[in-house]
């Protein structure tokens, strides 16, 4: 049997950018997370927090480290099996590519040692400020290649001249109209993955009895994250649907498995779609309820799929991973307000005075993976059969390889992707079950060292 190798060629990308984008989705987060432990440590003098940032810092640095890696391995892919895509539109992608490497993989690579090996090299002021400029650093990759992928979402900025695309406009291309809200939903998703990550660790520590000094701040400081930045994500979550309303119609028709354009549309809570037989089965649906949430009328038009016939996204994908991100989501904001209220209504720091509570803060540890995993298949699923949306096809720069060449390497990448998965988690878990150190046995010649340095400086 013989697959498709225009299919294997997207499977094979789809398992490369699912697994990238596990990494900087923590990384970008974490590292502000670890300059707010040491701004606390700086302002207060606690040692708890330095002991905080030096337990997640490496947590930091793995997951950066296979971030790169796995974003090396990904950009060569536009060239091995997408050719026709840089050749199409090398002329806008290859420049924004090129200024994430300027920006942020210049700033990261300068001031990573710093944040990782510098403690006792630089004064503490100097060590923050490498801390903060690493976090800006990844903040810019994550701007760069958001304005790329929001373009290929909603191009703007640009004039085709047979058959290939060149700037007009590099202000229109890089903030083309779904960029600020693209942007702002993966910065906040990132930082709701890093809140429920620190919570969901710590929470582990907590139940295995390693907690150290430094455990419980870590939990509170993820659960005021949480319990803000989860509701903020439904509200920007809500801007961003506008606009996708506005630019992409036939993507939130498939999300809303919408068959027929209507007005005072019902939202489908749950069903099964049919695309042969155009309907959905099964559906549980509340009247009126898609028209205001999507449009905020109760009877504004929402266009069907029947409009966009042999031009819109597979509906099924992309129904059910909206429902998973959505779920998600609201769990993240039930959880993040009942660990706020838990751990500030109490100052009983022990595993026997909130157990459910741990139990369900280490379930939901990687509750963030999960809620951008569905995002990205709504987004990147949800665009096809475009590769920029409604001028450039996917099916036209895809790279004349034989389906065994692409299976093979598809095969490679999955095995390879899933023993590096395993492994981070071991790590993780090696970690979390780690007994803490006392502070009075941290070293005090580091301390003395840094607190000598700070003075010189």
């Amino acid at each position: 049997m013989e697959f498709d190798p225009f299919l294997l060629a997207r499977l094979q990308f789809a398992a490369n950018i699912s697994f990238h984008i596990l990494f900087p989705t923590i990384t970008i987060g974490l590292c502000w997370v670890l300059f707010y432990f040491r701004l606390r440590y700086t302002l207060s003098g606690d040692k708890a927090w330095e002991y905080a940032y030096f337990f997640w810092v490496k947590i930091f640095a793995l997951s950066f480290a296979l971030g790169v890696v796995s974003g090396i391995t990904m950009s060569f892919q536009f060239g091995t099996n997408w050719p026709g895509f840089m050749e199409r539109a090398g002329n806008i992608a290859g420049p924004l590519l090129g200024y994430e490497v300027l920006t942020a993989f210049f700033l990261e690579a300068s001031f990573l040692g710093i944040m990782l090996f510098g403690k006792d090299r630089v004064s503490n002021r100097m060590h923050m400020i490498a801390t903060a400029l690493v976090a800006v650093g990844t903040s810019f990759s994550a701007f760069w290649i958001l304005s790329l992928n929001s373009w290929m979402q909603t191009p703007a900025g640009y004039r085709i001249e047979e058959g290939v695309f060149f700037v007009e406009s590099w202000w229109a291309v890089i903030f083309n109209p779904s960029f600020p809200y693209r942007f702002a939903h993966m910065l906040n998703a990132s930082l709701l993955t890093a809140a429920f990550l620190i919570m969901g660790v710590s929470a582990w520590r907590a139940l295995k009895q390693v907690d150290g000094p430094a455990t419980w701040k870590v939990m509170r400081t993820g659960a005021v994250m949480a319990a803000v930045l989860a509701p903020l994500q439904v509200w920007i979550g809500d801007m961003h649907g506008l606009n996708t309303l506005e630019h992409q119609p036939a993507k939130i028709a498939a999300m809303e498995g919408i068959w027929e354009t209507e007005r005072n549309a019902p939202l489908t809570l749950f069903g099964f779609p049919d695309e042969e037989a155009r309907t959905t089965h099964m559906a549980i649906k509340v009247p009126g309820m898609a028209s205001l949430i999507l449009t905020h009328e109760w009877d504004g038009e929402l266009k069907g799929l029947n409009e966009f016939e042999g031009a819109h996204p597979p509906v099924a994908p992309v129904f059910w991973s909206f429902r998973i991100m959505v779920g998600v989501g609201m769990l993240m904001v039930l959880v993040g307000w009942w660990a706020l209220w838990r751990l500030f209504r109490s100052r009983e720091d022990s595993s026997a005075n909130h157990p459910w509570l741990l139990r369900a803060l280490s379930v939901m540890t990687f509750s963030g993976w999960v809620a951008v995993l569905a995002g990205w298949y709504v987004t990147e699923i949800g665009r096809q059969p475009w590769i920029v949306d409604g001028l450039l096809k996917t099916a036209e720069v895809v790279a004349d390889h034989s389906s065994a060449t692409v299976a093979g390497t598809l095969f490679g990448y999955v095995l390879l992707y899933a023993f590096l998965l395993v492994s981070y988690i071991a790590a993780l878990r090696y970690l979390a079950t780690k007994p803490a150190r006392s502070l009075s046995l941290l070293p005090q010649q580091q301390l003395m060292n840094a607190e000598r340095l700070e003075g010189d400086a």
